[in-house]
């Protein structure tokens, strides 16, 4: 993993987002200690919101609150 320190951060923003956006984690230093990690976005909402969406297509709601007349085995 890359590492940079704070001011060269500030100077060279865009280049590293840039490397950032491509798949690169940056660890972020200021006077010779680590303080923050860069690192891509994560995808995961995007997708879980996109399998949401599909789902809704063929859900049906029901309700789920009210007790059903089935006893239930709960193992100890």
């Amino acid at each position: 993993m890359q590492s940079i320190a704070v001011s060269d951060l500030r100077a060279n923003l865009m280049k590293v987002l840039k490397d950032i956006e491509k798949g690169s984690s940056v660890m972020i230093t200021s006077r010779g200690k680590a303080v923050a990690k860069l690192i891509p976005a994560d995808e995961s909402i995007k997708k879980a919101e996109k399998k949401i969406l599909e789902l809704s297509k063929t859900a049906k709601i029901q309700d789920i609150l009210s007790p059903i007349d089935e006893n239930w085995k709960a193992n100890n």
